[in-house]
């Protein structure tokens, strides 16, 4: 299973910024988003986000970073937005990971050669030249150059390498586990999300420990940890029914999508659609069930950097699932936030009064949205307002928008004209420069 974070724009804010036309018109309505896509624009994000010096590095870890880059969407900017050691020992975790979840899904390595290979792969992190080159999958640079990113692993501090062990370990023997057997029971759905990605919020919680950023109970509460991982999981299995099912991938759990089809595929089959939204929306009831766990997570942290790292993922997930709930689209093609949400969510998530605003206002866009004649209403209902309770504990919503109407008017058509500028004079100075190098 991918190991992919919800959310577009955190993954590309390193790159050139290359906002067109449909952006602005998606957030039309939004005028505050406007605003920020014009600051996205301008650079605000990366000046404020990036910390990266590539001068100061060694050459393989600098290649090490340009895989991050290219094998991860929503990573790669806040791990290198990390603070000092912190950062490299975070990109190290990710590729390892990566790598151990190339070769699962793999679908051309024999299982006969897989599950071994799945349980010894944190062995491979001590051995200098093992590497895998026959893997056919899009990432397999990772596989194909392992020394590079194993030499950079053994560069880390002891603390770092035992935890990244320990971690690689367990998430390959859970891999194996379900190479198998299809996820049955809901019991089961956490299991896997546990290997694949509480895992991960485990691993990530215990390094931020040993860096000293953050506090030692941060490390050590391992359900915490984990229950960020499985919400962030969930969410990416929810939005990707359609892809996975094109690609032969199942991991809704069989007790629930079987009361409402026969097959799993049969939820894709037009005259099926209200069955397969209910559907969906009990598997949304049962993620957002892990929001009171990542507020109580967020509001530990301390170091700023940490902050970020770990509520915008969260936040473009709840964004995600108020978007894919209730909504037929998820079973005809991709469900997708605007770029310009996910570029005001990125910029807005930096603090514990503002995350809990972001979590109210879209546990709102649900609860508005729950249909009363859905089997599951009920509880959807109750998670919704315990969120919203805990968002709102004094009665108090800290507004997010900070603009009048007449402002965000205003602000709209100030954003247009700019934003049809500022291409202009991109457009320009990058002809400009080719002319120069020709």
């Amino acid at each position: 299973m991918r190991l992919v974070l919800p959310g577009t724009c955190c993954g590309s804010v390193h790159r050139r910024q290359r906002l067109g036309v449909m952006d602005i018109l998606k957030s039309l309505a939004h005028p505050e988003e406007l605003y920020n896509l014009l600051k996205f624009k301008m650079g605000v994000c990366v000046t404020t986000m990036l910390k990266l010096d590539l001068d100061s590095i060694s050459d393989s870890l600098k290649t090490c970073y340009k895989y991050l880059n290219e094998t991860s969407r929503s990573f790669a900017a806040v791990i290198q937005a990390l603070d000092g050691e912190l950062r490299h020992a975070v990109c190290i975790f990710y590729l390892v990971l990566r790598a151990l979840d190339t070769i699962e899904d793999d679908m051309t390595i024999a299982l006969e050669t897989k599950i071994p290979m799945l349980h010894d792969f944190h062995t491979y992190l001590y051995q200098p030249e093992w590497r895998y080159v026959e893997s056919k999958e899009k990432d397999r640079q990772v596989l194909e150059d392992f020394p590079t990113i194993s030499l950079e692993f053994r560069s880390l501090a002891k603390n770092y390498q035992d935890v990244i062990t320990d971690i690689c370990h367990k998430m390959g023997v859970g891999m194996a586990e379900f190479l198998e057997k299809k996820v049955e029971t809901l019991q089961e759905w956490d299991k896997y999300c546990h290997y694949v990605a509480g895992l991960v919020g485990i691993g990530l919680s215990r390094l931020f420990s040993a860096s000293e950023l953050e506090d030692p109970v941060v490390g050590q509460d391992a359900e915490l940890s984990n229950s960020m991982g499985l919400f962030l999981q969930k969410t990416n299995i929810i939005r990707d029914y359609l892809e996975d099912q094109l690609e032969g991938r199942e991991f809704w759990p069989r007790e629930v999508w079987s009361k409402y089809a026969k097959k799993l595929s049969d939820l894709a089959k037009p005259e099926n659609i209200d069955m397969a939204v209910q559907c969906m929306n009990e598997l949304v009831t049962n993620a957002l069930h892990h929001v009171p766990d990542v507020l109580t997570y967020l509001s530990r942290l301390k170091n700023q950097s940490v902050f970020n790292f770990c509520a915008i993922p969260q936040m473009m997930a709840i964004a995600t699932l108020a978007a894919c709930y209730n909504n037929q689209q998820v079973f005809k093609g991709v469900v997708k936030i605007r770029k310009g949400q996910a570029v005001t969510v990125m910029m807005d998530a930096t603090n514990m009064q503002a995350v809990k605003a972001i979590i109210y206002q879209y546990a709102d866009e649900i609860y508005q949205k729950i249909p009363l004649s859905n089997p599951s209403s009920k509880k959807t209902q109750r998670i919704i307002l315990c969120i919203r309770n805990l968002s709102l504990p004094n009665g108090t919503l800290i507004s997010r928008n900070h603009f009048s109407p007449v402002y965000l008017s205003c602000a709209m058509l100030l954003a247009a004209l700019s934003w049809q500028y500022l291409s202009a004079m991109s457009q320009a100075s990058d002809e400009y420069v080719q002319a120069s190098e020709n």
